[in-house]
């Protein structure tokens, strides 16, 4: 199975579904890692375009330790993310053909900042988009619609998952996946005195305790016409 998960920013994928990408890499699925906005404005003091190519850095690395492909829609800087820019859409269109998603993870749409929101709602367009066979790009049109999931939000507030995956295996290599993202966690934890590792291994030993399991992650699957399968996709 092609496992597409389609983000905001570099680091996002790690903190919403990290483990779930990881399980599926371990069952032998293919995983895509896909950011649409590039990460530049998240820094004070590291100028957006160094901080952009920084970030792209960290995000191979972690895509390493996945054991993920990462492709991405280039030259969106942070802020600049709409779901109603046809030229955005395209380029995800393309690269949902692409990767020939047979699942796509992305942001809850009623998350707690704009780029996130967004790209939510980039995806469930352009995963619609990408089924119209006089859309031309380059790679061929799919025949059908790609089951959508929605990650949990940041502290999982406002987000009652329908879903869980069971991470307890997979915990310490994800968080080993979002410390390579130090041109982030580091600037919250020496500025902020935020632990960012530990505040993302706190909400998924909560969400573990939701379902019995020692770490887990929560997911809500789009359940309009279509996108439902008679089978679990979910590792």
């Amino acid at each position: 199975m092609n496992v597409l998960g389609i983000c905001a920013h570099p680091d996002d994928l790690e903190i919403g579904c990290g483990g779930t990408l990881i399980k599926y890499a371990k069952q032998g699925h293919k995983i895509f890692m896909c950011n649409v906005a590039n990460g530049s404005m998240g820094h004070a003091e590291i100028m957006p375009d160094e901080l952009s190519e920084i970030r792209a850095n960290e995000l191979k690395r972690s895509a390493e330790i996945i054991g993920a492909e990462v492709i991405g829609v280039n030259g969106v800087g942070d802020g600049c993310v709409e779901a109603s820019n046809k030229n955005i859409q395209k380029k995800l269109v393309e690269i949902i053909r692409y990767t020939k998603a047979d699942l796509i993870i992305t942001h809850n749409p009623d998350d707690y900042m704009r780029d996130h929101v967004q790209v939510s709602n980039l995806a469930f367009d352009a995963s619609f988009a990408a089924t119209f066979p006089h859309l031309f790009t380059q790679s061929e049109y799919i025949t059908n619609f790609p089951p959508v999931y929605y990650m949990d939000t940041l502290a999982g507030i406002g987000f009652v998952p329908t879903e869980y995956v069971d991470i307890s295996e997979e915990i310490e290599a994800k968080l080993q996946a979002l410390s390579c993202h130090e041109s982030q966690y580091k600037w919250l934890l020496e500025h902020d005195n935020v632990d960012f590792i530990d505040f993302v291994r706190t909400s998924n030993k909560y969400r573990g305790q939701q379902c019995g399991v020692p770490y887990a992650e929560g997911f809500c699957q789009y359940k309009g016409w279509s996108r439902i399968r008679p089978y679990r996709l979910l590792p």
